[in-house]
């Protein structure tokens, strides 16, 4: 099964100047990220920077953390393409333990990346917001029954893996303790590799002919 994933969630139908004005606010607040970081983007100062009103920032993203939110969406949906038609071992056509691996690196690279973006999208006072669908979870389901077709409870291993995969990330970001993003990159994807090679120890590449 070569496409595991379903699509991330499903942009409403937008008109064709307001899909325009949505890409060049995001690639406006992309610009201004690189150059002064995420606290100077506000919504006035993406307005000016976009030569927009400020209405129609307010109208696209809501708040200034839907700014951020909408960032990460859309590198979201870049990330899933690579998954789903990218090239091996993080896209179809390599051993599923290879993917496991692979997409376990790739994810924690991914959320490290954008661990100030991530803040930066917390409203204050409200709920973490939610994906339509758990795309980590039925990714990891699907390439563990492919790995290794009878183990047991592929639905509980795949919630428990998504844990061991994102939780450390997130305890990192809201950790105070000095460690690089390389060291726990490093530190993370090391550990991912080997929890994966020892649940699924007799399908590692190396044990095959």
């Amino acid at each position: 099964m070569d496409r595991p994933l379903v699509p991330f969630g499903r942009p409403r139908a937008e008109r064709a100047d307001a899909a325009r004005n949505r890409e060049h606010l995001l690639d406006a607040a992309r610009l201004m990220i690189a150059e002064h970081g995420v606290d100077k983007v506000t919504m006035d100062a993406l307005a000016e920077r976009a030569g927009l009103g400020k209405g129609t920032v307010f109208r696209r993203f809501g708040t200034r953390a839907g700014i951020f939110r909408a960032l990460i969406e859309a590198d979201e949906r870049r990330f899933q393409e690579l998954v789903l038609s990218g090239p091996p071992p993080l896209g179809p056509g390599a051993d599923p333990v290879e993917r496991l691996v692979a997409y376990g690196r790739a994810r924690i690279r991914f959320l490290l990346e954008h661990r100030t973006l991530a803040r930066a999208a917390i409203e204050r006072g409200q709920p973490l917001p939610e994906g339509e669908v758990d795309m980590t979870a039925l990714h990891l389901r699907v390439l563990l029954v492919q790995a290794d077709p009878d183990l047991g409870e592929p639905d509980g291993l795949a919630i428990m893996l998504k844990a061991a995969l994102e939780g450390p990330p997130l305890m990192f970001l809201a950790s105070d303790e000095p460690r690089s993003p390389r060291e726990a990159e490093h530190l993370l994807t090391e550990s991912w590799r080997t929890l994966v090679e020892r649940l699924l120890p007799q399908q590692t590449p190396a044990d095959r002919p």
